[in-house]
């Protein structure tokens, strides 16, 4: 079945002009993806399109990271429609990594996590990222320490802690992500953060957490762990 053309739709029902009228949170996620494909190939309507894109990939996650073939596979999808998608959702990350410059402030985890969701999103292997703050708690820059198959990654503190010298930061926070989409820290993340901890002790840089950036479930509302919130740091 085709289903509806958008034209076919009564003005005031039309995603584009509910969200003229009221804002983009109102409309939903099937209706944003009718937007930017604005007409459906092979007689189908954007809107179904849409639907049938979130029921093929689940989630917009996935949805960000299939490629222009896996988008093509869908009934009504060209090259250029998949590619007008590919653009939407990169403009998504670089707006992230523009936040980044603004010196944001990171004194919570759910600020962090904020902060790199985006890009994590994208990792297929577990990544270790080292966040230099100064005084404030605000960013100096990211750092990417190591990356590593599925389940596993190397860290030393002497990389940690080179790059958080040579910018004069006062603190860092540690960050990786685990693939499978669990931020349950695992005793291996619990072992590198203490010895880290003890590191920055004897170089007078604090470690003020380390968050753990996985997926969220209808079983599990946020999508992070703080190492600090659960108690795994010394007082």
């Amino acid at each position: 079945m085709s289903g509806p053309r958008i034209k076919d739709i009564p003005a005031s029902e039309r995603p584009r002009e509910r969200l003229a009228a009221n804002g983009a949170d109102t409309v939903a996620n099937s209706d944003l993806i009718a937007i930017l494909l604005r007409t459906g190939l092979q007689g189908k309507s954007a809107l179904v399109i849409g639907s049938e894109l979130l029921a093929k990939f689940q989630t917009l996650d996935r949805l960000s990271q299939a490629s222009v073939k896996e988008l093509c596979e869908v009934k009504g999808i060209g090259r250029d429609k998949a590619v007008t998608l590919q653009a939407a959702f990169t403009l998504a990350r670089r707006m992230a990594a523009e936040i980044r410059t603004e010196s944001p402030l990171l004194d919570t985890p759910e600020r962090i996590a904020d902060l790199l969701r985006e890009d994590a999103r994208g990792y297929e292997v577990e990544h270790f990222l080292v966040l230099l703050l100064n005084t404030r708690r605000r960013l100096i820059r990211v750092e990417r320490i190591s990356h590593g198959t599925l389940d596993s990654i190397h860290v030393h503190a002497r990389e940690v802690f080179k790059h958080a010298i040579v910018a004069n930061a006062a603190a860092i926070v540690l960050v990786h992500n685990h693939p499978s989409g669990d931020p349950t820290p695992s005793e291996a993340d619990i072992k590198v953060t203490r010895d880290l901890i003890r590191a920055g002790q004897l170089l007078k840089i604090e470690v003020l957490d380390h968050v753990i950036l996985g997926h969220r479930t209808t079983a599990r509302a946020r999508d992070y762990a703080s190492l600090r919130e659960l108690g795994f740091f010394y007082s």
